[in-house]
């Protein structure tokens, strides 16, 4: 593989992990009625346009332009850069035999990022402190990321068959 096949594998193993972590949301919702709601993530980014960095509310914060479509870009944009940052920490050889472990560590690891600043950026606390039940949004992500790690597994897998 060259160094572009190497990058597009990356990128495309990020999407198939955020394709299966968003097809695990669909179901939660259809299933359970727990909502995903990319568009508050796209008002907190939204805001910092405006310099505002932390909100005390995010459903409470004024709406932004876009924040819908922007919410979701940023969550697919996340996704490409974890399957980059896969690649370049276990190498491109791990896309030649991919194995579960190297994603799931990966992504349970990066749960520092929704704890320690996603969550408190959009008034929900420290790893959802702030949340009505901390305990359940701390498991939903990692649930969450450990479907995002198995997609990226199963999306290299997908890759390693086809060629």
């Amino acid at each position: 593989m060259d160094t572009a096949d190497i990058i597009l594998r990356a990128a495309l193993v990020g999407i198939g992990g955020t394709i299966v972590l968003d097809f695990y949301a669909f179901l939660m919702q259809r299933m359970f009625g727990v909502l995903t709601n990319w568009k508050m993530v796209g008002r907190w980014l939204g805001r910092m346009s405006k310099c505002e960095f932390v909100q005390t509310n995010i459903g409470q914060a004024e709406p932004v332009p876009g924040e819908h479509a922007l919410g979701w870009t940023f969550h697919y944009v996340i996704g490409i850069a974890y399957g980059l940052l896969l690649v370049a920490i276990w190498g491109a050889g791990w896309l030649r035999q991919p194995g579960i472990a190297e994603p799931l560590i990966l992504a349970l690891a990066l749960l520092v990022l929704p704890y320690f600043v996603m969550m408190p950026g959009m008034g929900m606390g420290m790893a959802g402190s702030r949340t009505p039940k901390p305990n359940v949004t701390r498991l939903k992500s990692v649930i969450g990321h450990s479907m995002f790690g198995i997609g990226m597994y199963l999306t290299a897998r997908l890759m390693e068959a086809v060629g």
